[in-house]
């Protein structure tokens, strides 16, 4: 099934597109758009986005591989990314890590079983004052412990909104 942006979305590529000089420029912003509505970068999207700014779907690809911002296979509704750095290890990253597996019953790069969090591994999300730290979505949560981040996972996981309230 081919795929579409929303009228509203729609306007706002019109925008992007009005600010760079060229249509390649615009790729990453509209990259992110797609993905906002469609909770990942699926081939369709990339035919689309290729389309819409006349390029490749290699060139699409491309880059949609090489950003990890970018999913090229679905997600869960939250995208959980782990520090894993030096400054995050020493303060307890790797602990909350494994307690983020035990806890979603998925390891790094899987998605929980009700589809409601998918756990990656950063290599530096730039918040070593405040380890360990992980980013939810786009909100940073620092300075963790296992009770701290319990708390946040309850209330994200009540919550109706996230990434499905925002398409």
């Amino acid at each position: 099934m081919a795929f579409a942006l929303t009228p509203e979305r729609e306007k706002k590529v019109d925008e992007i597109l009005s600010r760079y000089p060229t249509t390649r420029a615009a790729l990453l912003p509209l990259l992110w758009l797609c993905q906002e509505q469609n909770g990942w970068i699926s081939p369709e999207v990339i035919d689309f986005v290729a389309a819409r700014l006349s390029l490749s779907t290699a060139q699409v690809k491309g880059v949609v591989t090489f950003y990890t911002m970018l999913f090229d296979k679905p997600v869960g509704e939250n995208v959980v990314w782990v520090c894993r750095t030096l400054a995050c290890d020493l303060r307890g990253g790797k602990a909350i890590q494994e307690h983020l597996e035990h806890r979603l019953g998925c390891h790094a790069g899987e998605t929980s079983k009700d589809g409601k969090f998918t756990l990656l591994k950063a290599e530096c999300l730039a918040a070593c004052g405040q380890a360990p730290m992980v980013q939810i979505n786009d909100l940073y949560y620092e300075n963790l412990d296992v009770e701290k981040l319990d708390r946040i996972l309850d209330e994200i996981a009540a919550s109706t909104k996230g990434k499905e309230a925002a398409r």
